[in-house]
């Protein structure tokens, strides 16, 4: 981490701010800065016909975790033989810089991928990562020696669920928070940063693999999660319940994956398996009501929805049946248009452009506008398989694949 870094987090400590997106300027965490998929900074130029600059390629392991970037650093959360291991890179030249592994025996029931679902977070020097046995580690993000590790998945006693646990760790206010599910009301649970000291836990919701966020809801920060049963505000502190309004699939066979979006109009979260989205607002007297909800909208089966302006941009559609990317206005969840046949992928929005990541392994720059699907531009990138969604910094994206981490650049 460069000195304007400890300079900002220098500051940050002293005036008692807790998020982590509130702290760092690179892409530090699941969905970037604000852990809402907005890229900092101005929009990318559509490249030349034979794609964007590779900046460097690197060979990798198992898993879905996707990229972070943090200083002079990549880091990747991915599995290697038996072992989970966080890997630094180089910014600049995609050389490792250093290795953290951590022993694990997770094999997928249903034979996809064994390695790490959720993506590393750091704060004040410190990476975690939350592991698909449901390990949760802090390591030096220097140089990647360990400061501690909990077993909570174990220690909880934890139903891994369809594919393991797969929360991206939130930072705040010098905790760490993580869906675990676990039994004796340990649905979800925030540990000391520092420590890893138990904290609070609260629910008996089973995890999901939605990952939580941190939002001022009601004129207070709140965490707000989106678990396997609907979604939940919490305090802080405490882990009291403040909100909740249950929101999942009836059929058994389903999941709760998308990260809640926290905007103007109110919380939007979005679900799969013929449930669709919905629309809340916190009522003055407290709890949650819907402005709208349906499966008319957008139903994300795996990717998180972006909010640009009055629009969220998204994936509609079932991974295995063929998704489209869709806009529609969040206010009401009217759908203003539909790209049929892109297939399943991610998005992220940087001023008035959409960052697309297909399956595929096909990049695509957009416009983010209600009017119509309007590509810029595209290239591929990476091979096909691709579920972590990219990490974007300075005009440097990174990816990953089932086997390469890229980078590329996207702005001149």
């Amino acid at each position: 981490m460069n000195r304007k870094l400890h300079r900002i987090l220098a500051v940050a400590v002293g005036l008692g701010i807790g998020l982590a997106a509130q702290v760092f300027a690179d892409w530090p965490q699941w969905l970037g800065p604000d852990r809402n998929g907005v890229v900092p900074g101005k929009a990318p130029k559509p490249w030349p016909t034979a794609g964007p600059a590779v900046a460097w390629k690197a060979e990798v392991g198992s898993g879905f975790s996707s990229p972070i970037i943090v200083g002079d650093l990549v880091l990747l959360h991915h599995r290697i033989a038996n072992e989970e291991v966080l890997e630094a890179f180089d910014r600049s030249t995609g050389k490792s810089r250093w290795k953290s592994p951590q022993p694990t025996a997770y094999t997928d029931d249903f034979g996809f991928d064994n390695g790490p679902r959720g993506t590393p977070a750091v704060f004040a020097g410190m990476a975690y990562t939350f592991g698909a046995e449901g390990r949760l580690t802090a390591v030096n993000v220097t140089n990647g020696l360990p400061v501690w590790s909990l077993a909570l998945g174990r220690e909880l006693r934890a139903d891994k669920g369809f594919f393991g646990f797969a929360c991206s760790p939130l930072v705040v206010s010098n905790r760490v928070i993580v869906h675990v599910g676990g039994e004796g009301g340990a649905g979800i649970v925030a540990v000391n940063a520092k420590t890893g000291a138990r904290e609070w836990q609260s629910t008996s919701d089973e995890a999901g693999y939605s990952s939580p966020v941190a939002a001022v809801v009601g004129g207070k920060q709140r965490i707000v999660s989106f678990t396997r049963a609907g979604l939940k505000l919490l305090e802080i502190d405490t882990g009291k319940v403040v909100g909740e309004f249950p929101w999942r699939a009836r059929q058994n066979a389903s999941v709760n994956a998308a990260t809640p979006i926290v905007g103007p109009a109110g919380i939007f979260i979005t679900t799969s398996y013929n449930t669709g989205a919905a629309l809340l607002q916190w009522q003055p007297a407290g709890g949650l009501e819907p402005v709208w909800s349906g499966d008319e909208a957008i139903s994300a089966h795996v990717a998180t929805p972006v909010l640009k302006g009055a629009w969220i941009f998204g994936f509609h559609g079932r991974q295995e049946q063929g998704a489209e990317l869709r806009c529609i206005e969040a206010a009401t969840g009217t759908v203003k248009w539909e790209a049929s046949r892109t297939g399943m992928g991610s998005v992220l929005v940087a001023e008035d452009t959409l960052v697309v990541l297909l399956e595929s392994g096909e990049l695509v720059l957009a416009e983010a506008t209600p009017d119509s699907w309007k590509p810029l531009c595209r290239a591929q990138i990476l091979g096909t398989g691709v579920r972590a969604a990219p990490a974007v910094d300075g005009g440097l994206l990174v990816a990953r694949d089932r086997s390469r981490l890229v980078a590329v650049r996207i702005s001149p």
